[in-house]
């Protein structure tokens, strides 16, 4: 029965090609082509290595590297006990005033944070713009890199005025949880595609050049008052962005 659900598993992804490249690089090319196309959907389960590597006449190694690169780059996850499964993509919808750490939980994923540096100065010119300060004001910087489940999600950075918090330690997990009260109640947000950069990539740990989306969002506090100005660099593999939208009155 295993091996039957191997031999459909492979004529569903294709063949590989002996005097082409690598068997591994092939194996896995082909998984993350059907995974695109929608030919593995979310949650779908793998066939074991074992079963695999037979129907393919190929060693069980060469299918746990391919493999191993798949869950690396976020597209298949090992659970335990259970076997290797086809990644579920995080959908966000974009008209939402949501945090990542809110995002995450309500799809019953756990989310985390690497942190890269939290820190105090004064405002760039840049920033100043963006949160409509005078030169000189004092803010509080957060990089990081943010997880679902032990997978990179994407790579974040945030400016928020020293008015907004007591201190860069007084966020944890949840930027919007320190901000309390004064979380944005209204955001702009700009969204354009990109590739990440090999620093960026490295971060992730995925290929230099891969497809992202970047997001950047400025949030108003109930005020009126710029609170929060925030650089996103999201995965393209592992995010989907959704809006819904609803025509005027009588059209």
């Amino acid at each position: 029965m295993q091996d039957q659900a191997a031999q459909r598993f492979v004529e569903r992804i294709g063949p590989l090609e002996p005097d082409s490249a690598p068997l591994y690089l092939q194996l896995k090319r082909l998984i993350q082509d059907a995974i695109s196309t929608n030919l593995l959907r979310a949650g779908e389960a793998l066939p074991p290595e074992r079963d695999l590597a037979d129907t393919l006449a190929i060693s069980r190694v060469t299918v746990r590297k391919a493999f191993e690169g798949l869950v690396d780059a976020g597209l298949l996850v090992r659970r335990q006990g259970a076997g290797t499964f086809v990644a579920e993509r995080v959908e966000k919808n974009f008209a939402a005033i949501s945090s990542f750490s809110e995002d995450m939980l309500a799809r019953g994923r756990t989310p985390r944070s690497v942190w890269i540096s939290r820190t105090e100065g004064q405002v760039t010119p840049e920033e100043a713009l963006a949160l409509g300060l005078s030169p000189g004001s004092a803010v509080f910087r957060f990089t990081r890199i943010r997880y679902a489940d032990d997978i990179s999600m994407a790579l974040e950075y945030s400016t928020i005025p020293a008015w907004a918090l007591d201190s860069a330690e007084a966020v944890a997990e949840s930027l919007y949880d320190a901000l309390g009260d004064r979380r944005p109640a209204r955001v702009l947000q700009r969204l354009r595609a990109v590739l990440f950069r090999e620093d960026q990539a490295q971060l992730l740990g995925i290929e230099a050049g891969s497809a992202g989306l970047e997001i950047e969002r400025r949030g108003f506090a109930r005020d009126g008052r710029t609170v929060e100005f925030t650089r996103s660099w999201y995965r393209g593999d592992s995010y989907d962005f959704v809006a819904e939208l609803v025509a005027p009155d009588g059209q």
